[in-house]
């Protein structure tokens, strides 16, 4: 594990107990965690995208803004719904929000999770035919237009009479932010799209489930997975080396505090449905004291074999209870798994 950062569904309730109780509180609590995870050193700040519920929905304001107020850390989704998306839209949106952050942006994206209505994504105007219900299709074919318009390449016939004078030659969609191509991730839930990924050039972000494709424990099938995209990425000339993420539930436990609220967690592995047919397997929340901890952590072969891992975050906890996990995770946890505090700037991925 080289960088360690949290990942936040950004769930708001107007409920008395709840330290999130409006759109506004979590969008402006979102940008205070991703400063408070850098002033603790993490390296990471992710966010869930959720449409129709009250959680994190449209991602790039908030990534331009919390790129704004940090100047070290990672900021990145983990995962935009592609099928909700327009990908030149995208494409803009996510260059000026890069060029805010200076380059710092990480993007997964991918076909989505369970939705809060019916085929959300039509009435974003989208339509998919019957031999794609999900789409799933519509979402890898807006995925693979992206990758393209992100490599900066001009396409567009410029107007003869133009307001003001381009550059010679077709144009591209602006603003431009370069290296953006290679910090594109990929959410997959099975080995198949995890090597669909791969192929393509795009890294891959493995969540907390994943397809139950053999039965064995979460963190195995997910090693796998991990193995199976980077072995299809060998077969490929991308010009620089792949990052993995992996996210996990993990709460050091220091004090009473941490007791209070995290000692109840699920410790083994759950199976369940998605979609009501897709059987899926939801890995374990990890709640002890640093050095049982530790030894737990250790044994998980997803965590050891990806470069990246993400803490999911109980954000309606409040800023300070969140960045307090990310502290003591860093003091007490991380540098056992081999993690470092890098001050020196976020990792880009390296260039073969």
């Amino acid at each position: 594990m080289n960088t360690f950062g949290f990942l936040s569904f950004g769930h708001w309730t107007p409920h008395p107990q709840s330290g999130a109780r409006s759109a506004s509180d979590v969008l402006h609590q979102s940008i205070d965690l991703a400063q408070a995870a850098e002033d603790v050193g993490a390296d990471g700040a992710y966010f869930r995208v959720h449409h129709f519920a009250r959680q994190l929905a449209s991602p790039f304001p908030l990534l331009a803004a919390a790129g704004a107020k940090t100047s070290r850390i990672e900021l990145g989704t983990g995962v935009i719904d592609m099928r909700y998306e327009n990908p030149l839209y995208f494409v803009e949106d996510a260059g000026a929000a890069d060029l805010i952050a200076d380059g710092r942006l990480q993007l997964g994206i991918s076909r989505g999770s369970p939705e809060q209505v019916i085929d959300g994504w039509r009435h974003f105007g989208y339509a998919t035919g019957e031999e794609d219900p999900s789409g799933a299709e519509m979402a890898r074919q807006k995925t693979e237009l992206v990758l393209e318009l992100l490599e900066g390449d001009g396409f567009a016939q410029p107007n003869p009479r133009p307001m003001f004078p381009n550059p010679p030659g077709l144009l591209r969609l602006e603003p431009h932010s370069e290296g953006l191509r290679q910090r594109i991730w990929w959410g997959a839930g099975s080995d198949d799209t995890a090597r669909w990924a791969a192929a393509r050039g795009m890294n891959l972000m493995s969540s907390t489930l994943k397809n139950d494709e053999s039965g064995e424990p979460f963190h195995v099938q997910q090693r796998r997975q991990i193995d199976a995209f980077r072995e299809e990425w060998a077969r490929h000339d991308h010009g620089f080396s792949p990052r993995v993420s992996v996210s996990r539930s993990i709460f050091p436990i220091v004090d009473d505090v941490d007791r209070r609220f995290f000692l109840a967690g699920e410790t083994e592995d759950q199976v369940g449905f998605i979609d009501g047919e897709q059987r899926a397997i939801f890995g374990r929340t990890y709640a002890d004291e640093p050095d049982a901890l530790i030894e737990q952590l250790r044994h998980d072969e997803a965590i050891a074999a990806a470069d990246t891992l993400l803490l999911t975050v109980p954000n309606q906890l409040g800023v300070a209870l969140n960045a307090s996990i990310l502290e003591k995770f860093a003091a007490h946890v991380a540098p056992a798994l081999g993690w470092k505090p890098n001050t020196a700037g976020p990792v880009v991925g390296d260039v073969i």
